[in-house]
């Protein structure tokens, strides 16, 4: 599916989105000042077709009719360096001369169109009409009604007083169908108001940063003006159309508005026009905003599509109704509120399908279609069977037993005999059909994301949270998810020294000193601007500095500021106009300025990682502050001396160089390989960015819940391997594999560069690490894993990524995390769902929901096919033997009410559970009704149909009351069938209790007082009951009951929950194992006299046979017997010395000699043995790759021991 969403998804809740005040110009239509200038310069017009120009004809019309952007902000009455005022009343000219920067949102549906749509449910209305029919004919009298040429059909109501009131089982119908329709559209019009919340919510989210009034501040999309100064940088997503003012290397991706799939540079004196809706893939810059909102190209695009106009609707009603009904899935939530593109990439999309495929069905939605399609079928034919049964019966009875002929003034009574049937197969088929399902999975995934926002994880994409309960695998980044993200330089090697702490500036030689700081304080300088912001003087106690901007850098501005020097002052002598940045490469990770001095050489300060930069040093600052030679050898030596210890403590390594540039001849700016030679190397710094101290325990519950977390992480393996340690991914002695991204690469591919899903296959099973490894590597592993048949369940793939290029990973996984704080634009879009923390921790909080919404599905399952299989027999029975149905329509209109809509309100409502990580996923091919389920469904159906049977054949003996079964048409309600209809719903109201526990929990009641709507909806139904039996007469088939007939059905109905105790899957293997632990203690005891008894060898071979029927009887075959045995004989053992295995991987911590000093160099980098040996992938196949292997027996050998 494509994750760009249409502008009416977009901008759902205009009203609670924008700050009041702000509204003067409705809906963010056309400025009315769209062909006159006003107070500016410029109109709306002009500024729209400018915006359709590009390149050369876009800087001609610019130079022609403003001069050159300077001239067209002060036209817009706004500053290329301070922005706009920003003033209140400046703020409402700009929305009413030019418009506001939102789109109109799609008009929300009315609550009667809610309840048409409700009225088209197919069996709702055959319900309506058949009703409406006996209806009609409960007002006509047959003349012939006074003799008994009809036969005894009619019977004698009329006795009782009551032959008038015939019309009444039509009228209820009706009423109990008006009462499902409204309540279904109820219930849609609330879903569709807490979607619209959630919508609120993620607009909220979306910020832009701008220049108002010379500061740099970031504001919600929908409060950008014409005329803003916009801040545009790498991974953001252009709000609105402007006119590039200030570049560096820019380069956009215009896909959704071209369809080109090339990046497009943008530069001001080539092709400075910004349009809305596109990516901004390289570099950064400043934007005019010159177009907002429907005056936008993508806004433009949106109303010519017709979803911005009103009287467009009609044209492309059935195009919005698959957007709507698609958002209404829950799968097209978008965040962005000028995201457009829907309608420009409508051809883009089509010809993309190839290149990006759509994520399939998610794993719960499939296995509900399956379910819901057959047990529609069985109950539609359950239900005509039940039709033709009671018809035959009445016609052979009638016409054959009993030799009446159809006469013409019977007809009208005959008809309604065949109503009354066929009302009765209806409401059957009403029973049968689990048309709750989708109310039940709508009001989980709906309470489930509300309650995830306070778990820190905003849901985009609705099936995202139930399919991360299934995940089996998560590739999450390290920096920020893992980490803190606070950066901090704890090392450095400057001046042929290497200090385990930052020196004192006193140790440093000054001129050395001088070009770290400059350099450090220049390279941080380009946009986004990085800063360390100090706490309040106030605060206590006071809180580490803020830091604002890339972590790293802002790492290396605290490591200035614990020089005791200050990089303010060196930004203020170089403003950002005079640098010149010659490369920002994130995959060769280095980032290069160049500051142009007019009058001293031109300095270039290049800022680097260790790896690519240090081998292009040819220069090294000695203690004295003067350049020396620096050979191959003296590199080699640095890195085995300083850089690797320092990677082997978790440290991210950087190298700061610089390089003196004559003015003359100008250097070469586009020869970056050139420019980026001969560097002097000033200081080799390690920033500590701190393991997440609830990381490990996460990670734990993870491995413990079945799933297999992997790293995948641009730093140097060595890092990325001692966090990995740190955080539980490995552990001494698994069996396991740490890769870097080009060994990667070198492992996956064949002779001719071809990646093979086999050699993919031999690999990712053991990978736990993929270092220095680049967005495609992450793709490519994803891809991988998804695609692989190596294991007989497909995997669920879960990934983290923050990063423009991380965008093919996000939306290959089946659940993609992006960062809510270092996230870029693009990340997000990508997304299913935001951790609004960064934090691996949300990650394990989004698979408790997601597995609580998979369990809350199947506890409404369980309950809803108990009923559905036991009002169907009932019903099916009822007409076979006695020509009618013991629940009648009504009743069982107001059983499905129980059944959907309360039912599902009471059961998806849970809250999760650390029980819940206790347990594997399900896994994609295992059935939604598991066997336990399966058991208790047919237990309790039994125990139902034997209580209801035994009252509907022998009940009105057990109550001395006169029997309800074959009454003739019309007749009043009688206590016998109100008894079953009562003890019925009360068996089911129980019952419910029972469905909160799907996995044999012993113990029903648990938890059950922490969810209050449960037990609301518990009592509520029950008084309802009362009313309904008690005062329902005529309407509800019922007549009122006595205390002692009361405390009959309730007696019965609690018999439900001692009933649901004995239908426990262990309730009898328990009794089982309990008998083998005896046997397997009289074996022992046995053995273990005959062996102290060296005189009874005779005996024990004479008693061998029986020893080894003994033994036979012992074989545990369940793990409910192994846990008793395992109890028994740990009580058994208990006080003696057990032997330990120092090889357990479990418990290696827990010996002084398994602590884990020298972590690097005790754990093996890559594993050494032959991945391509076709025995190695045998014996690892029939493994999941969440479980680990026994370590081999280790090996006498010299030197450290190996873990």
């Amino acid at each position: 599916m494509s994750t760009t969403a249409t502008m009416g998804e977009l901008a759902n809740s205009a009203v609670e989105f924008y700050p009041k005040g702000t509204r003067a110009v409705g809906g963010g239509g056309r400025a009315d000042g769209a062909n006159a200038g006003g107070e500016f310069g410029v109109t709306v017009t002009e500024l729209t077709e400018l915006m359709e120009l590009r390149g050369t004809d876009a800087l001609q019309k610019i130079q022609e009719s403003y001069g050159d952007t300077e001239g067209l902000c002060q036209r817009l009455q706004s500053s290329t360096t301070d922005g706009v005022s920003g003033d209140p009343a400046d703020m409402e000219r700009r929305y009413q001369t030019f418009g506001q920067n939102f789109i109109p949102p799609k008009k929300a549906k009315t609550f009667l169109e809610l309840v048409w749509e409700a009225l088209q449910d197919v069996t709702l209305i055959i319900l309506e009409a058949a009703a409406i029919i006996s209806l009609g004919l409960s007002f006509y009298q047959p003349p012939g009604k006074e003799s008994e040429a009809c036969g005894d059909v009619s019977g004698a109501a009329e006795d009782e007083g009551e032959g008038d009131t015939g019309w009444i089982e039509g009228a209820a119908i009706l009423l109990s169908v008006v009462c499902v329709v409204l309540v279904t559209a109820f219930n849609d019009w609330s879903k569709e108001k807490q979607f619209r919340g959630l919508q609120s919510r993620i607009e909220q989210e979306q910020k832009f940063t701008v220049v108002r009034k010379g500061n740099v501040i970031q504001i919600p999309v929908a409060d950008m003006v014409v005329g803003d100064m916009a801040q545009v940088k790498y991974g953001d997503l252009l709000p609105a159309d402007g006119v590039l003012v200030q570049g560096n290397d820019l380069k956009i991706d215009e896909s959704s508005l071209t369809g080109e799939s090339d990046h497009v540079a943008k530069s001001v004196d080539k092709d400075p026009m910004l349009l809305s809706g596109t990516h901004v893939m390289e570099g950064s810059g400043r934007m005019l905003v010159t177009a907002v909102g429907v005056n936008s190209q993508t806004g433009i695009i949106f109303t010519l599509l017709g979803a911005g106009e009103i009287e467009e609707e009609g044209k492309d009603k059935k195009g919005m109704r698959q957007a709507t009904k698609k958002q209404d899935g829950g799968v097209a939530m978008e965040m962005q509120p000028l995201k457009s593109a829907e309608g420009g990439e409508v051809e883009d999309r089509e010809k993309k399908k190839t290149s990006v495929p759509k994520k399939e069905k998610s794993v719960l939605q499939g296995k509900l279609t399956k379910l819901a399609v057959q047990i529609g079928k069985a109950g539609l034919v359950m239900s005509a069977i039940t039709v033709i049964i009671l018809v035959l019966f009445f016609v052979i009875n009638t016409f054959v037993v009993e030799g009446h002929t159809w006469l013409a003034e019977c007809t009208p009574v005959y008809v309604q005999y065949f109503v009354k049937f066929f009302i009765i197969g209806v409401t059957v088929l009403v029973v049968a059909v689990p048309e709750g399902l989708p109310l039940a999975v709508t009001i989980s995934l709906a309470y489930s994301v509300k309650k995830m926002m306070k778990d820190n994880n905003l849901v985009r994409h609705l099936d995202a949270c139930e399919t991360m309960g299934n995940a089996t695998a998560i590739c999450s980044d390290k920096t920020g998810t893992l980490t803190t993200n606070r950066m901090t330089v704890v090392q450095t090697h400057i001046g042929d020294v290497h200090h385990r702490m930052v020196p004192d500036p006193g140790q440093i030689n000054p001129r050395t000193l001088d070009l770290l700081v400059n350099a450090i304080a220049i390279n941080t300088l380009l946009p986004p601007v990085n800063v360390i912001l100090s706490p309040h003087p106030s605060s206590s106690p006071s809180p580490p500095p803020t830091q604002v901007g890339n972590k790293t850098e802002c790492g290396l501005l605290g490591f200035v500021l614990d020089l005791q020097r200050d990089y303010a002052p060196v930004r203020e002598q170089v403003p950002e106009e005079r640098l010149y940045k010659v490369g920002d490469h994130l995959e060769n990770r280095y980032t290069s300025c160049t500051h142009i001095h007019p009058i001293h050489p031109n300095t270039r300060y290049s800022m680097n990682r260790y790896l690519c930069s240090l081998s292009r040093c040819s220069f090294i600052l000695d203690a004295n502050g003067e350049a020396r030679t620096f050979r191959p050898r003296d590199r080699d030596e640095m890195v085995k001396q300083v850089i690797e210890p320092m990677a082997c403590e978790g440290l991210r390594t950087i190298c700061i160089a610089y390089r003196d540039l004559p003015c003359n001849p100008e250097p070469d700016w586009e020869n970056e390989a050139d420019i980026l030679s001969e560097l002097t190397c000033l200081s080799v710094v390690g920033i500590e960015d701190p393991v997440r101290p609830e990381v490990p325990d996460a990670i734990r519950k993870c491995q413990r819940a079945g799933i297999t977390v992997r790293m995948v992480t641009g730093d140097n393996i060595n890092t990325a391997r001692a966090i990995a340690v740190k955080c539980g991914i490995i552990h001494p002695g698994d069996d396991f594999i740490c890769l870097e991204g080009k060994d990667f690469n070198r492992r996956i591919r064949n002779e001719k560069g071809e990646i093979e899903q086999e050699r993919i296959d031999k690999i990712w099973p053991k990978l736990r690490v993929l270092a220095r490894s680049s967005p495609t590597d992450k793709h490519t592993l994803v891809k991988g894993i998804i695609d692989s048949t190596v294991l007989e369940q497909r995997q669920v793939v879960a990934v983290t990524g923050d990063g423009t290029n991380d965008g093919p990973a996000l939306k290959k996984a089946d659940v993609g995390f992006a960062m809510g704080i270092a996230g870029t634009d693009v990340a997000k879009e990508a997304s299913d769902i935001i951790l609004t923390d960064d934090n691996f921790s949300s990650i394990v909080k989004a698979v408790m929901w997601g597995r609580n919404v998979y369990d809350s599905i199947s506890k409404f399952l369980q309950f809803q096919l108990t009923v559905n299989v036991v009002a169907v027999i009932v019903a099916f029975t009822g007409a076979c033997i006695t020509q009618d149905s013991p629940l009648k329509a009504v009743q069982m209109l107001w059983v499905n009410l129980i059944m959907d809509t309360f039912a599902s309100l009471a059961l998806a409502t849970e809250p999760p559970t650390e029980d819940l990580l206790l347990r594997k996923p399900y896994g994609r091919n295992n059935p939604l009704i598991s066997l336990t389920m399966m058991k208790n469904i047919l237990g309790h159906g039994v125990y139902q149909l034997i209580i209801i049977f035994t009252l509907l054949f022998i009940g009105e003996r057990m109550f001395n009351i006169d029997s309800g079964r074959h009454a003739p048409l019309h007749s009043p309600p009688s206590e016998h069938y109100t008894i079953i209809f009562n003890t019925f719903v009360l068996m089911q109201l129980f019952n419910e209790i029972n469905a909160r526990k799907i996995h044999g929990e012993r113990n029903v009641f648990d938890g059950i007082f922490a969810n209050p709507i449960f037990c609301s909806i518990v009592v509520g139904t029950f008084i309802m009951q009362i009313v309904i039996v008690q005062w329902g007469g005529k309407p509800f088939s019922c007549a009122p009951l006595n205390m002692e007939q009361w405390l009959w059905c309730l007696f019965v109905g609690v018999g439900e929950l001692l009933w649901g105790q004995v239908t426990l899957p262990d309730f009898h293997s328990n009794l089982v194992a309990r008998c083998c632990c005896f046997v397997s203690v009289l074996q022992m005891e046995v053995v273990s006299t005959f062996k102290r008894s060296g005189s009874f060898q005779g005996a024990v071979r004479r008693r061998s046979s029986v020893l080894s029927q003994l033994h036979d009887v012992n074989t545990i075959s369940t793990p409910s017997h192994m846990r008793v045995v395992k109890a028994f004989r740990s009580s058994l053992y208990e006080g003696r010395e057990k032997p330990e295995s120092r090889n357990s991987i479990h418990n290696f911590m827990a010996h002084p000699e398994f602590l884990i000093n020298d972590l690097i160099h005790n754990i093996p980098l890559i594993d050494d043995t032959d991945v391509d040996d076709e025995s190695e992938l045998s014996r690892y196949q029939h493994l999941h790759p969440a479980l680990r292997k026994p370590p081999p027996p280790p090996r006498p050998a010299p030197g450290p021991k190996t873990l």
